[in-house]
């Protein structure tokens, strides 16, 4: 079966045997530069069941493999014991940050106070404002257990707001961040794998782990623009190499990356609450995952969330 920790093993170790290497984000930002060699940017997203991920990267260490992890702040998320567990491993650790859906459905900050109160552009930014201080509490939270050097944006599906609209405002680097995975790393040379939606090819049912075709116009008033050819602004060259490769199952990448078949430069991202050898897990987030994904299906279609 596919999205188990044993078919995981053997996605991670072709991979290995295929000659690439694996990097954290912080390892690759560091120099910003694609090395010549066959590289995997390793990424997870810590949305949920922060113990799972306990065991996705006891499994990766064991291979010799690290990786990065992001995670909420959440009190089902927020596990301190794991959180430092999975950063004495040897992976990196960052804040995985939602601030603008949480300011935005919060009593303190409710809908309703921005939309009855000045421009939209006034209102945005009294929005944004908000969001960036609930942001610098948090990542200080998160910074009191285990250093962070990178931040990863958690899409929010049931919220209409986009957390990386405050860096049209701010921006990260002033806190000591060094890289924003959507916004800092190119993908003219890198194919982008995610297991978002429970398949490799969902980008019909992700609302916003996607690829943005925007020009540079789009970002000419935020304060911290996108790197050409990142995910928030795709180039021709990024979207056709992902067109290229489109990948329903793990087996299918595994089979790819046997043959010989997919390009020197990977960034993926797994979400460790869909990979589990126990069936009641693997079940349990099979039927989630296909409900969840119904419901992005009609919000991507209806616009329902376009700003």
């Amino acid at each position: 079966m596919d999205f188990t920790l044993t078919t995981l093993r053997a996605f991670l170790t072709t991979l290995q045997n295929s000659g690439y290497s694996f990097l954290r984000v912080d390892e690759f930002a560091s120099g910003m530069t694609v090395p010549e060699r066959k590289v995997v940017i390793l990424r997870h997203d810590v949305d949920r069941n922060p113990a799972m991920s306990l065991d996705v990267a006891y499994l990766e260490q064991k291979l010799g493999i690290r990786g990065t992890y992001y995670f909420r702040t959440i009190p089902e998320t927020l596990d301190e014991s794991i959180i430092r567990q999975v950063h004495a491993m040897g992976h990196e650790t960052g804040y995985h940050y939602e601030d603008l859906s949480l300011v935005t459905r919060s009593a303190g900050y409710s809908r309703q106070r921005f939309r009855n109160t000045g421009s939209d552009e006034t209102k945005e930014a009294e929005m944004v404002a908000a969001a960036f201080g609930s942001f610098c509490h948090n990542l200080k939270r998160i910074r009191e257990i285990v250093p962070v050097n990178t931040v990863c944006m958690h899409g929010s599906p049931a919220s209409r707001y986009d957390s990386r609209l405050l860096w049209k405002y701010f921006d990260y680097q002033e806190l000591g961040i060094i890289a924003e995975p959507y916004f800092d790393i190119s993908l003219d040379s890198m194919l982008y794998l995610t297991d978002t939606g429970r398949r490799w090819d969902g980008s019909s049912v992700s609302v916003r782990d996607r690829m943005y075709t925007r020009d540079e116009e789009y970002y000419w008033k935020w304060v911290r623009k996108p790197a050409t050819g990142s995910a928030m602004a795709i180039s021709d060259i990024g979207k056709t190499l992902s067109d290229l490769n489109s990948f329903r199952s793990t087996y299918d990448i595994i089979r790819a990356a046997q043959a010989g078949k997919l390009p020197d430069h990977l960034l993926i991202t797994l979400h460790p609450q869909r990979w589990s050898n126990h069936w009641y897990e693997w079940f349990a987030e099979l039927v989630m995952q296909r409900v969840k994904n119904h419901v992005k299906l009609f919000i991507n279609r209806s616009g329902l969330w376009r700003q």
